[in-house]
């Protein structure tokens, strides 16, 4: 069993000590930036009611929300029937570790990210640190180590992510009234909702009530034991690591976990959101957003294939495949991965529509993967007058894009360039080729040997002062919005 002991040891013998000169010199694994798209998932215990989103362990303990209300009618009210009374019902009688990894496979990720433990604090894994596990309870079954048994057949990256810090508050409203938050499983260490403290402003960085050392040193041994027990090549965390009290944590941890990857010979990294850590001591990631240009540096998004959860619900508002292949498109233009999320259903399979979405986005995958796979930013990342916002968030609404948006990669000397909404049209025109005129000079001054449509061969194309005209072929079976991709060979 891990102790701080240990942690300790391991860091005072490591080449990486517990402080931001040392963590910064950190390198993001080389098969990263290759990789382009990863699959996160986020199932557990919240995916049981299947309502509204996966932060109902929070929301039906507080009146006038929703979840209350819907608890109330559904299972009964919340001193009879608690959050913790899901746990039998939580069977995940239709899961099939193999089962998913064949789908992602085919969908074309190359990394997966599986949630290990949510805000709820249910732990997916075996734990000898709580009880409250899926070994031990529910399926009874070590599903992060399935999944990751899984992910290796399939010659995926296996990672994992940790919500655990927000379950310091994240319980906490169940005390406000008579539910089953109030007694012994939030007053004692080891008790599920323990602590469920009063939930403080969760976006002040030195709210309070902060969090005790009893309780970091807690989440310290949680995430210790799950980087020994799964080795994961990578670790993500939400948001409120950066609260003030956790710095020192953060720290440690991710001393002991860079040093554990140089015992196992295996590169390994921090996915971190907005200033969670310092510059280059992590790989930064922005939640459902992107960056407005190509950026030096290689970045993630993570987003999910609906905008109000990231769960399994019952009124999941789901993006269409054109919006998400142009979201995977535009992050790649500018050095960044797509971490896209599905959330498989409380049983374990995974609704008709979600397998429908990523099937579809592997077969774009396999005509147009080579303009994406292993490519690198071009000297112009975008052409046209739509362009993604930057920052978090901004996936609430779909961007309208055109025919005169285009996004651009390279490799291997080629020029790979997509247009976003190509909408049927018999000639598509990319301005940023056009042809020296009248003593001005186009963006890009070269010679064009060919084009040829990624998944269709050559296509007829003429350089004009206009741009490049190019005819694309008929793609059949594809809607005429869902980008389509071009690999221009420069002499």
């Amino acid at each position: 069993m891990i102790d701080l002991a240990t942690i300790d040891a391991v860091i005072d013998n490591g080449p990486y000590s517990a402080d931001w000169e040392s963590l910064s010199q950190v390198r993001v694994p080389g098969w990263f930036p290759d990789a382009k798209f990863g699959i996160f998932t986020h199932w557990g215990l919240y995916t049981v009611p299947e309502y509204r989103n996966e932060w109902y362990s929070r929301n039906m303990y507080i009146q006038g929300y929703p979840e209350f209300d819907h608890h109330r009618e559904a299972f009964g009210p919340q001193n009879e029937f608690g959050y913790k009374d899901f746990i039998p019902m939580f069977t995940a009688e239709r899961f099939d570790a193999d089962e998913w990894l064949d789908l992602f496979a085919k969908a074309g990720a190359r990394y997966y990210f599986p949630v290990s433990e949510h805000h709820d604090g249910y732990q997916m894994y075996r734990s000898e640190i709580s009880h409250w596990n899926t070994v031990e309870t529910g399926p009874h079954r070590d599903i992060i180590g399935e999944l990751r048994e899984a992910t290796l057949r399939h010659g995926l990256h296996f990672a994992t992510s940790n919500h655990r810090a927000e379950h310091w508050w994240f319980m906490g409203h169940g005390r406000d009234f008579d539910s089953d938050v109030r007694g012994p499983e939030a007053d004692a260490k080891g008790g599920f909702y323990w602590p469920a403290t009063p939930e403080p402003d969760n976006q002040d960085l030195f709210s309070v009530p902060k969090p005790t050392e009893e309780y970091l040193d807690d989440w310290l041994l949680r995430v210790c034991e799950l980087i020994d027990n799964y080795r994961p090549e990578m670790l993500y965390f939400d948001w409120w690591i950066q609260h003030n009290a956790f710095k020192p944590y953060v720290k440690k941890l991710a001393a002991f976990y860079y040093n554990r990857g140089v015992e196992w010979g295996v590169p390994v990294i921090i996915c971190y959101k907005d200033d969670g850590m310092a510059w280059g001591a992590g790989l930064f990631d922005v939640e459902r957003g992107g960056l407005s240009t190509a950026t030096p540096y290689v970045w993630q998004t993570d987003t999910a294939i609906a905008r109000n959860s990231w769960c399994y619900t019952n009124s999941l508002d789901y993006k269409s495949l054109a919006e998400l292949v142009a979201t995977l498109v535009d992050t790649v233009s500018k050095n960044g991965n797509l971490l896209l999320n599905v959330g498989p259903r409380a049983d374990g399979s995974i609704a008709a529509h979600d397998r429908e979405l990523l099937e579809s986005i592997g077969a774009w995958m396999d005509a147009n993967g080579e303009g994406i796979y292993g490519t690198r930013p071009w000297r112009f990342a975008e052409e046209g007058t739509t362009h993604a916002a930057e920052g978090s968030f901004a996936d609430q609404n779909a961007l309208e894009y055109t025919a005169a948006d285009w996004r651009f990669t390279a490799k291997n000397g080629d020029v790979y360039a997509f247009c976003l909404n190509p909408d049927g049209q018999r000639t598509l025109v990319s301005t940023t080729f056009a042809a020296y005129h009248d003593g001005i000079r186009a963006p890009f001054h070269g010679i064009i040997a060919g084009v040829e449509q990624l998944g269709a061969g050559p296509v007829r194309y003429e350089r004009t002062n206009d741009g490049l005209v190019i005819e694309p072929a008929e793609r059949d079976g594809v809607a005429p919005n869902v980008p389509v991709g071009f690999r221009i060979t420069i002499e």
